[in-house]
């Protein structure tokens, strides 16, 4: 498995030589956890079950329950489309202040031992 490999960034921008910007290794690999939890199941014509499960908790209440919900749809689609890592868990906290769910993904780049962290805020608001 190449951790080192090289591809566009995510999101994808133009770099300080006017070129698309690129990413590689540890970079790449937090990037394509972006991808995969940011993108819904049959959003991609060619691949319809890619992505994760995760936005059809769009208007869930803010709830444990919902927060449960969100660890397994992270978790699974994690280890179906992510094989360069290793999982060391998910966490998934409500904050109902903001109306959003943290989740926390702590992994391991497989080969490397490099161990990540990666929070990202998951909006549970109804629009007013």
């Amino acid at each position: 498995m190449n951790v080192e490999s090289r591809g566009v960034a995510f999101p994808v921008r133009v770099d300080a030589t006017g070129g698309i910007a690129e990413s590689a290794g540890g970079e790449r690999i937090r990037q394509s956890i972006q991808v995969i939890l940011g993108t819904r199941p049959g959003e991609r014509v060619m691949r319809p079950d890619f992505g994760c499960e995760l936005h059809s908790l769009a208007f869930a209440p803010n709830t444990p329950a919902t927060a449960n919900l969100a660890r397994h749809y992270v978790e699974s689609a994690l280890a179906r489309w992510e094989p360069r890592i290793e999982v060391a868990g998910v966490n998934v906290a409500n904050d109902l202040r903001a109306g959003s769910l943290v989740i926390t993904v702590g992994y391991r780049i497989r080969g490397a031992g490099d161990e990540r962290v990666l929070t990202l805020p998951f909006s549970l608001e109804q629009p007013s």
